[in-house]
Order: C-alpha cells, then sequence, then structure tokens
C-alpha cells in the first residue's frame, strides 16, 4: 500500500521503514502516526520480512511532535485529545509488540517522541552525534505514551532525572544509561544495522515471536514464583514439539543452515 509519510525498503529478509519528513525532522503528526500504525501491522503480516528497522529521512531520526500538530491539539476538548493519545499509543504499542525484530537507526534529533521510538524498538544504534530529551515539562506537558517505554529502557532512576529534567542527553550518556544498545560512527550506522539484523534473522521466525512474547512474561516475574516458571516449562515442552523446532535441531546436527536462514 502507498504512504505519504513514510517509505518502506525490501531487501530479502530485510524492510526498513523510512520516516519520510526530512524537511520536518520527521516530526510526527496524526497521518504519520497512523501510517507507522499500519506499515507495521503489514510487514507484520508478510512472511518475507523477517526484521524491520525503523529510520528517518534526512538530517534527523525524529524531532518529535509536528509543531502544527501541536497547535491543531491545544484547541482539542478533551475527548478529542483522548482519542489523539490512543492514536499515539496503539502506535508506539504496535511497533513494541511486534512479532519480529525491529533496530532503530538513529542519527541526528531523537527528541521527544523521538525518544519514545527509539525506545520502543528492540535495539538501537546511534551515531556518535545523536541526541536524545523528554522536553515535555518544559512546554507544561508530561512524557505520558512514551513513558512506559523509556523507564523501562532508562530505568526507573534514571527516567526520575530524565523526565523533570529534560536536559539533553547525548549519544554517550544514551549508551551509558542503556536508552541506546551500540554509538557507532555515522558512516559506520548503516552497516552496523545490517549486520545486527543478520543475526536476528539467523532465528528461527517463529521462535523469535515466542521469544519476544516471552519476555513479556517475564518483565515483572521472578523465580520464586512457581506459575511463571511451570508456564515457562509448558512453552519451552510445546514449541519443542514444532516443525520450526525440529528443523533448526536437525540442521544442527546435520551441521547445515536451517531452511528459514536460506532465504
Amino acid at each position: 500500500m502507498s504512504y505519504t509519510t513514510l517509505e518502506i525498503e525490501r531487501a530479502g529478509y530485510l524492510a526498513t521503514v523510512w520516516m519520510n519528513r526530512p524537511e520536518l525532522h520527521n516530526a510526527m503528526n496524526e497521518v504519520l502516526i497512523a501510517e507507522l500504525t499500519r506499515a507495521f501491522v503489514e510487514l507484520n503480516e508478510d512472511a518475507g520480512v523477517r526484521v524491520i528497522v525503523l529510520a528517518g529521512r534526512g538530517k534527523s531520526f525524529s524531532a518529535g511532535a509536528d509543531l502544527d500538530w501541536m497547535r491543531r491539539a491545544a484547541g482539542y476538548s478533551e475527548a478529542q485529545n483522548l482519542d489523539d493519545a490512543n492514536r499515539l499509543a496503539a502506535m508506539l504499542k504496535g511497533i513494541y509488540r511486534s512479532k519480529k525484530p525491529v533496530i532503530a537507526r538513529i542519527h541526528g534529533a531523537a527528541m521527544a517522541g523521538g525518544t519514545g521510538l527509539t525506545a520502543v524498538c528492540d535495539v538501537a544504534i546511534a551515531t556518535d552525534a545523536a541526541k536524545f530529551a523528554l522536553t515535555e515539562v518544559r512546554l507544561g506537558l508530561i512524557p505520558a505514551t512514551i513513558g512506559p517505554y523509556v523507564a523501562d529502557a532508562i530505568g526507573w532512576r534514571q527516567a526520575r532525572r530524565y523526565f523533570l529534567s529534560a536536559e539533553r542527553i547525548d549519544a554517550a550518556t544514551a549508551l551509558k544509561i542503556g536508552l541506546v544498545h551500540e554509538v557507532v560512527a555515522a558512516d559506520e550506522l548503516d552497516a552496523r544495522v545490517a549486520a545486527v539484523a543478520a543475526e536476528f534473522a539467523k532465528g528461527g521466525p517463529q521462535a523469535l515471536a515466542a521469544a519476544k512474547d516471552l519476555l513479556g512474561l517475564l518483565r515483572d516475574g521472578s523465580p520464586l514464583d512457581d506459575v511463571l516458571l511451570d508456564d515457562t516449562a509448558q512453552r519451552i515442552a510445546a514449541i519443542r514439539v514444532g516443525a520450526e523446532a525440529r528443523e533448526g535441531l536437525a540442521s544442527f546436527f546435520d551441521k547445515r543452515p536451517p531452511a528459514w536462514a536460506k532465504d
């Protein structure tokens, strides 16, 4: 399907979703939010896509909210604002809960909502010149819909600082606090993203989806919870008898690549 704010490139198992509003530093408005939501639904349903990269055209990953969108939202009723916020929340959830691994390719500004987009991806790789911030309180707002994801990424102690101070976070600090996984030079960004995507693609597609689902279960779990431990035993027993696991184990013992690695 066609998009007005996105470009989607496919190369074998890899799909790259380019936010394509470079003149506005890929600032988010209702159209971009709706199109990102739709794109991730479509890519998750596409069996040929194994890994998704989220990226931004131009000088920035995403500068956050579009100023015109914010200006219009200021005149909305509370009910209209709730509808607007729910659409943003659904987009973030759709990326975070993608059944396929998602890599954030970050350069330039990743501010406010751009920081949120960073946090919802499974892996975030940034250039050493990338910059982040949770600037909402300086506008009399709060980082609400992105908050659960950012706090999960950086931890509650760091969230207390950056939600309240709204100070800039450089790439080195983002790496230190866990907002991004790697920081590389600008001319190494694409190669590093491709290398990480290749590592993901070695995993079985169904196993990757099941592993992401398992992570959700474990997020607030405890090794002292017998119900959780029973659940994990049931999960591994169920997946072992599946065709994908049988192929994976057979390929291991046969010393050959599994079928999905031949794509």
